[in-house]
């Protein structure tokens, strides 16, 4: 106790009183918010900046997600074991570090192709790809919801033939 006081001393800043945070303060926060979120979107460089990003984004996917795509094995979908002939399995270090790097850049894609459901870009194939470099659970069952769909099957299929790889198969239908 003694120690939480002597260190609100020392900032200077008086402690909290959770009396201040009734409704009125926080309709007055709320009317703020609401006035500067979009008086601050429409500043010019906000605009460039969120126009860079949407550039970035989409020509990103344009050359990463159809090597990514390329690179998925064809019975990914259907066979859930993956072979064991990767070097890196019986070195721990490494497979830490390519375990936590895969991850990495999972998040990245799934942050871009969340992004590019709003932005130019291909969003939902680009969580697809996002979803096969995570790991978590439920993982397999969602992978399979987002394949099952007509729009997305036909788009991994037509960036598999521009690259010369046979099509994925497809899991059947429960």
């Amino acid at each position: 106790m003694l120690g939480s006081i002597a260190r609100a001393g020392r900032t200077g800043r008086p402690p909290l009183n959770y009396s201040d945070y009734n409704s009125v303060n926080v309709q007055k926060l709320a009317e703020y918010i609401w006035t500067v979120i979009p008086n601050t979107l429409m500043e010019p460089s906000v605009l460039a900046y969120l126009f860079g990003l949407s550039l970035v984004l989409f020509i990103g996917s344009i050359l990463v997600i159809p090597i990514l795509i390329a690179h998925i094995r064809a019975d990914y979908f259907t066979n859930p074991i993956a072979p064991d002939s990767r070097w890196f399995e019986h070195q721990p270090t490494m497979k830490v570090v390519i375990l936590i790097l895969k991850n990495l850049l999972g998040l990245v894609l799934l942050l871009a192709g969340l992004a590019m459901m709003v932005l130019p870009g291909q969003g939902v194939i680009t969580v697809l790809v996002a979803l096969t470099l995570l790991n978590f659970p439920g993982k397999r069952r969602l992978e399979r919801r987002i394949i099952s769909q007509q729009h997305v099957q036909r788009g991994v299929a037509w960036i598999r033939t521009r690259v010369g790889r046979p099509k994925l198969l497809m899991p059947k239908k429960d």
